[in-house]
């Protein structure tokens, strides 16, 4: 007589095998780790290198701001090697700049054998949104903060005390504003990956509005220059980051749940055949 039980076991193998390849020894995640994080530093050393070579024309296009809002001042450094080493910062700058696709990506390759199919499908839009982020605070430091804060700063001369700034403290200035705002600039893809995995929900977010605005101006205090103009246009954009993240949020789990539906009811689709 033919077994007439349902092959359940079917359906589960190909997640199965789809794992399969992901099991691996702790020796050998260790081994991949450090393959990844020798890549990543391989290529920040080599575009640092590249970036040496035009490390005077990435420090006038950092130049620009300042120019614009102090114009006809002139940058001085009180230290023979001064200048050397803010040219191997500008270096550095550009090479994390440019290389941050590549550590992302090294990243992502990392992490990708441990992940489902669908997952990796899911965690790509946001690989891509990480570097559209960080440029975007770039951009915003470039164009609007820096300028500002430069103003600010400059208002504050008087007849007898000019401003006469450094090569290598305005670079540190115009860099840790960048950086500072590109990272910033991440938290809705944090969020919503947290989301994915089940670990952020829209309600925590909504109630946890008045702690992350408390939370938001200690770290943009913290973080930036100590004047007003740093952080306030830090602690602004931040505050509507974290709202646009509760709708990016709430989209997760409105695909979640439709997604859920949709399973539920195409389980439920064989039985209702079957009794009628």
């Amino acid at each position: 007589m033919a077994d007439a039980t349902p092959q359940i076991e079917d359906k589960s193998k190909p997640v199965e095998d789809e794992l399969a390849g992901s099991e691996a020894p702790l020796l050998e995640h260790l081994i991949e780790l450090r393959k990844r994080l020798i890549y990543s530093a391989v290529a920040i050393i080599v575009l640092m290198v590249i970036c040496f070579i035009f490390a005077r024309n990435i420090y006038d296009a950092l130049l620009i701001p300042y120019m614009r809002a102090i114009p006809n001042a002139e940058l001085i450094y009180t230290a023979p090697q001064e200048l050397f080493f803010t040219y191997l910062n500008v270096a550095l700058f550009g090479a994390i700049f440019l290389g941050f696709p590549v550590i992302a990506s090294q990243i992502y390759m990392f992490v990708a054998p441990g992940l489902y199919k669908h997952e990796r499908k899911a965690f790509i839009p946001y690989l891509i949104a990480t570097p559209i982020f960080f440029i975007a605070g770039a951009a915003l430091v470039y164009f609007a903060v820096l300028p500002m804060a430069l103003h600010f700063f400059a208002s504050m001369q008087t007849d007898d005390i000019k401003m006469l700034t450094s090569v290598s403290e305005y670079l540190g200035l115009a860099m840790l504003l960048i950086l500072a705002f590109g990272a910033c600039f991440q938290l809705p893809v944090v969020l919503t990956l947290l989301a994915q995995i089940d670990l952020v929900h829209v309600d925590l977010l909504k109630k946890g509005r008045r702690y992350a605005i408390v939370a938001i101006l200690v770290f943009a205090a913290l973080i930036t220059p100590p004047d007003p103009i740093s952080q306030i246009s830090l602690a602004v954009p931040m505050y509507l980051l974290y709202e646009l993240s509760i709708l990016s949020v709430r989209m997760v789990e409105r695909r979640r749940a439709a997604a859920a539906a949709a399973s539920s009811a195409t389980d439920l689709s064989p039985s209702d055949e079957s009794s009628s």
